[in-house]
């Protein structure tokens, strides 16, 4: 006796994989284009500061970028000496942020652009090294 029940589970589970399959290539494809930058669109950038730092001058640093056009977060370690900041770029561009931070303070600084291996690797720049590399392995042991 043959069980005929079995070709229409077949049937189902080979469509619902299709169609989730399909739902994932539109979704990669998606999030993935190209997009042009709206009012809505918020871009995140880096200055590292070689500078000697406190936390006052981390706190002014912070004030400072936060009366910069187009600004939105803004996050300063004295620790690190690292300024991370996320802006709208319809209103300014990191380049004009970072420019108008080495005229106004005496810190000797540069932004932070991650190199090709880093974007490959998915690198995180606001994710200390440790962190992002086990996520990075999980991801890539699991997936």
């Amino acid at each position: 006796m043959e069980y005929k029940g079995g070709k229409k589970i077949f049937k189902r589970i080979l469509i619902v994989f299709i169609a989730l399959t399909i739902i994932t290539v539109v979704h990669v494809y998606w999030v993935t284009r190209p997009k042009i930058a709206d009012k809505n669109t918020i871009v995140m950038a880096r200055i590292d500061i070689t500078s000697p730092m406190n936390q006052n001058d981390a706190d002014s640093i912070q004030t400072w970028l936060y009366n910069q056009k187009g600004i939105n977060r803004v996050l300063v370690n004295p620790e690190t000496k690292i300024a991370i900041f996320t802006f709208y770029p319809v209103s300014t561009s990191a380049d004009q942020v970072v420019h108008n931070f080495q005229t106004s303070f005496n810190y000797t600084s540069k932004r932070y652009v991650p190199t090709k291996e880093e974007l490959d690797r998915g690198w995180c720049p606001a994710l200390p090294a440790s962190v992002t590399e086990k996520i990075s392995a999980f991801v890539k042991k699991t997936f």
